[in-house]
């Protein structure tokens, strides 16, 4: 068993154009007197990161690590969640996902999905040069439009979505390879990678590529109603890298897991800060010992009602108190008799 590491926090919820929130030696020292030890870096953010730098400059990235560790804190992972989302666009978020990419392929789809594949190429190359092991993503999505089956999906719909998003990641897993470096995606509505079973279909099509791996997020399984303990047994051995997030899910006899369109303050399905949910992150803990994840444990604050600040300093202290410090001895060493295999055979009868 392994003992996760941290408190860390994703820092894409906190960066601004504010002090100390709009430069990476403020942020750092701030996620560290909240009580963190390492931070999760949104790649995307020029005010914190510069990626290209980062991809063809191990001396930046010493510097960058370098900075952070002088202000108490590690660099966790690199996050590439907006510039993964333009590997594959449905043409109907074209123009609501415009904004994630850079102005000079706004309004051109085969750009910005070229442009995107390059964000995460450099990204993939500056967590190598970083020293980081894991990097988190999201697939994209060409098939959400048509998520749930009404009118019917003609046959062969969804297989055709699943052959092209792997096609298009493919030889970004082999980079990912090549970096030495696992790609980690975060399972989320509004992917094509949104549970179990989505997955599972696209890793069939990348042949089990060893760098195809999973981000552990409970809050998008609470408001899908999946169980989260078990989906951690099931997929353990591709699970390397944690969100601790909350949630809760109160169906109404109005609404339930769509939401009816309302704001997050007025939907069934919530996300809330940690301790304020109903997420069983006592579980969740204990699967991960068990199960030896020795990854980060990194706060990704979303809530709809409390201060992002509190949210942050409470979400340290939460993890810190949740985190188990695995044990080097069973509890019953103390009776150990001592014994040897014959007399486990003597035991056993067997002469």
């Amino acid at each position: 068993m392994k003992t996760i590491k941290g408190p860390a926090l994703f820092l894409a919820q906190f960066a601004g154009d504010d002090a100390p929130f709009n430069s990476w030696d403020s942020i750092t020292k701030w996620a560290a007197d909240c009580g963190y030890i390492g931070v999760q870096v949104p790649s995307w953010d020029s005010r914190l990161f510069d990626l290209d730098k980062a991809a063809n400059s191990k001396d930046y990235c010493d510097e960058f690590k370098g900075q952070a560790a002088a202000n108490g804190v590690e660099v966790t992972e690199l996050s590439t969640h907006l510039q993964g989302q333009l590997v594959a666009v449905h043409p109907a978020y074209d123009t609501a996902f415009d904004g994630f990419a850079a102005p000079e392929v706004h309004g051109n789809p085969k750009a910005r999905q070229e442009w995107a594949v390059d964000q995460v190429k450099l990204a993939l190359s500056a967590s190598k040069n970083l020293g980081l092991t894991d990097h988190v993503t999201f697939s994209g999505a060409l098939a959400w439009p048509y998520m749930y089956p009404w009118p019917q999906r003609p046959a062969g719909l969804v297989e055709t979505a699943f052959d092209e998003l792997a096609k298009r990641w493919r030889p970004l897993l082999d980079h990912a390879e090549d970096c030495g470096v696992n790609v980690c995606y975060e399972v989320h509505p509004g992917e094509d990678l949104h549970d179990g079973v989505t997955f599972e279909m696209f890793l069939e099509r990348v042949d089990n590529h060893a760098r195809c791996n999973m981000l552990f997020d409970p809050s998008h399984y609470v408001l899908q109603c999946l169980d989260y303990l078990d989906h951690i047994d099931i997929y353990k051995d591709r699970i390397k890298m944690f969100h601790v997030k909350d949630a809760e899910f109160n169906p109404t006899g109005r609404q339930g897991v769509y939401g009816g369109y309302q704001s997050w303050v007025d939907r069934a399905g919530r996300f809330r800060s940690l301790g304020d949910g109903q997420v069983d992150f006592v579980g969740i803990f204990s699967k991960m010992a068990a199960n030896n994840f020795d990854g980060w444990a990194v706060v990704e604050w979303e809530c709809c009602l409390k201060h992002p600040e509190d949210g942050a300093r409470e979400g340290a202290q939460f993890v810190k108190d949740h985190i188990i410090r695995v044990t080097e001895r069973a509890f019953d060493d103390f009776a150990d008799g001592g014994t040897d295999e014959a007399a486990n055979r003597k035991m056993l009868g067997i002469s």
